[in-house]
């Protein structure tokens, strides 16, 4: 059932084997961006610091 890779199976392994690694750690890292950016929001809302697009005065 398995397809037959030849004299190059083991790079070919390993080549996935590295590119699942690779898409592993920056899916992490997004994750854990993205936890750091919205606990450091919710602190700078906290504090009373608002973002820009949050101002309701328009200046046109």
């Amino acid at each position: 059932m398995l397809p037959d890779l030849g004299n190059h199976a083991g790079f070919i392994i390993a080549s996935y084997a590295v590119s699942l690694v690779v898409i592993g750690g920056v899916i992490g890292w997004i994750v854990t961006d993205y936890t750091r950016q919205k606990s450091t929001l919710a602190e700078l809302e906290a504090r009373g610091i608002r973002r820009r697009s949050a101002n309701t005065d328009a200046k046109s």
